[in-house]
């Protein structure tokens, strides 16, 4: 568990790892910001009715932003080799934007990846989420690809960040 910082610190605010009794708000964040900007994917529908068996179980995981009993907000780390892993599926509940749980949830997958001796971490998204590019940019990530996105039809801009 990882308890927020700055701004949040004196909250109730923590960060937990995947349980089963989230997977409804995983797979309600996650339809909620996706239907208002873009369609959704059968791709979607594979992680959000599953995560446990499509993320967990594979060697990934699945964070979660809570405050008490309340989810503000998720994001998925997906194996895809030793090495390597997908920042995919984070969302952050409407009413709970721009307290700094996007940035949290970040760190949290960035600290993930680095215990799990990852060289990578890659993150597929659109250009038109300026603030999501700017948060991931802050973090360290760098355009790898901008055009269409073979698994996404949403996705134009591939990210990566180095970890060494």
């Amino acid at each position: 568990m990882k308890e927020a910082r700055g701004a949040l610190e004196h909250s109730a605010v923590r960060v937990v790892a995947y349980c089963d009794t989230y997977a409804e708000a995983f797979a309600r964040l996650n339809l909620d910001w996706i239907e208002e900007y873009f369609e959704i994917e059968d791709l979607d529908l594979k992680y959000l009715e599953d995560p446990r068996g499509t993320i967990v179980a594979p060697g990934g995981e699945v964070f979660f932003v809570v405050d008490g009993d309340t989810v503000l907000g998720t994001c998925a780390m997906i194996r895809r080799g030793p090495e390597s892993y997908e920042m995919a599926k984070m969302a952050v509940a409407k009413n709970a934007r721009g307290r700094g749980l996007g940035k949290l949830l970040m760190e949290t997958c960035i600290d993930y990846a680095r215990k799990k001796r990852a060289r990578r971490v890659r993150l597929v998204s659109n250009t038109m989420l300026e603030p999501a590019i700017r948060l991931y940019e802050k973090c360290g990530f760098k355009t790898t690809r901008l055009g269409e996105d073979p698994h996404y039809q949403r996705g134009d801009i591939e990210m990566t960040l180095e970890l060494g």
